[in-house]
């Protein structure tokens, strides 16, 4: 018998109808003779309702009252789960976050999984019970408050569950069939990916691919957890995301696949004096003022003046904030003014192969090229090359880098849903 973990997101639970088509899904899971357990998200659009909800109440929600207000998403949808399976004649429980033991820090909107103990879970297992987890949604000890997770927080759910369990596989469902070349809503003719590294799915999720999120693909390499990404409306082989083991050869395809990302905002710190501490100086600012920072790159000083400019990406969430940080210590910090851009996109290519391929680079900028789109910034590691872009020519980007590459498929990627979630 086998401990597998399953993870349903909004889309696959968005109404009445699609619970009892994913109850017959567990259930079947649980007549192989498996052990199962369940991380739900809220019933479709709920968590983006009870948002705008809250600032019809008010324009800024207090933090904790937030969480305990966007928790009860998973709660409805939890309990209509385990209801869906008792009908088809298996048990069900469903828990909570902090029922099911997970434990997080104090950091309410954005908390963080500092300990999972799942007793009560394990007690069903036991009982020959399926066990129903509310995702994305924890509890701190300290401040004996529940806590929630942040924007894929249920994936994160899933996968320390499976971690703590040490279950043989966490099965991410979703609307689509696994993990794509590029999303098969801006690429058509994307084609699914059978195995991909860890590695290469950290970096196309950091790059904005959101069938996976960043933080649950770190859970799972960190915890070895083998992840397998599928469709929750139909029974198809998805995407496996494995952890290579140590010494392990495995030929990678150059370029595993591309992702488009409109989320980000550039800022631009215009007269800097080019001289030690001051980047770092800038730097501290932002960090204190909680932002992210994604992509960095400073000019050649003018011989005349001895400035430079640095410019950054971060999400445009916090762009409002580091903006006001900054002006706040503009005359100690020593710069001349800033410039803000939230209408950039960024585009990035992931491979495992380009460590060993010359050429890659070349022809990533040949392709941007032709199609008359212009590069703004450029970022790289061992594996990615990152470039921003217009806004209004990423999806462009996309396509024409995807077909360069020899990505596309001969016929367009089914899309059963409408969100990749």
């Amino acid at each position: 018998m086998s401990l597998i973990v399953q993870k349903f997101g909004g889309s696959s639970v968005a109404d009445a109808e699609s619970i009892k088509r994913v109850a017959k899904r567990i259930v079947e899971t649980k007549k192989a003779g498996n052990d199962v357990v369940v991380a739900v998200s809220a019933m479709g659009d709920t968590t983006d309702e009870l948002i705008d909800l809250a600032h019809e109440v008010t324009p800024i929600p207090d933090a904790r009252e937030m969480d305990m207000l966007l928790t009860t998403g998973e709660r409805i949808s939890m309990a209509l789960l385990a209801m869906a399976i008792k009908t088809l004649g298996y048990e069900a429980r469903s828990y909570t976050g902090s029922q099911a033991g997970m434990i997080t820090d104090a950091q309410h909107g954005a908390a963080r999984i500092v300990d999972v103990t799942p007793v009560r879970v394990r007690e069903a297992l036991d009982e020959g019970a399926i066990a129903i987890v509310a995702g994305f949604q924890g509890f701190n000890r300290d401040s004996m408050d529940i806590t929630t997770l942040g924007r894929g927080g249920s994936d994160t759910t899933a996968v320390a569950l499976a971690a703590a369990l040490d279950a043989e596989v966490c099965e991410i469902y979703t609307d689509v069939d696994g993990v794509y070349t590029a999303d098969p809503r801006v690429v058509p003719l994307a084609h699914k990916i059978d195995r991909i590294s860890s590695e290469e799915m950290l970096e196309l999720a950091a790059a904005g691919a959101k069938v996976l999120y960043i933080r649950a693909v770190e859970f799972a390499r960190r915890h070895g957890v083998t992840l397998h990404v599928r469709s929750s409306f139909n029974n198809n082989e998805g995407t496996l995301v494995y952890n290579p083991a140590e010494g392990e050869s495995v030929e990678e395809p150059i370029i595993t696949g591309v992702a488009g990302d409109l989320t980000e905002a550039k800022i631009t710190v215009v007269g800097v004096p080019d001289i030690p501490g001051k980047a770092a100086e800038i730097f501290t600012i932002v960090a204190k003022a909680g932002a992210n920072i994604d992509m960095i790159v400073q000019n050649v000083s003018a011989a005349a003046t001895g400035l430079t400019d640095i410019s950054f990406t971060l999400p445009k969430a916090e762009g409002q904030r580091v903006l006001t940080a900054l002006n706040a210590e503009k005359d100690a910090a020593g710069f001349a003014n800033l410039l803000y851009d939230d209408q950039i996109g960024k585009l990035a290519v992931v491979g495992a192969g380009m460590r060993t391929n010359a050429g890659v680079s070349a022809k990533l900028f040949t392709a941007l090229s032709d199609a008359g789109i212009n590069i703004e910034m450029i970022s790289t590691s061992e594996i990615r090359i990152s470039v921003v872009t217009r806004a209004d020519t990423l999806a462009d980007a996309t396509r024409v880098v995807h077909t360069a590459f020899g990505l596309d498929a001969a016929e367009a990627a089914q899309v059963h849903g409408g969100t990749g979630r």
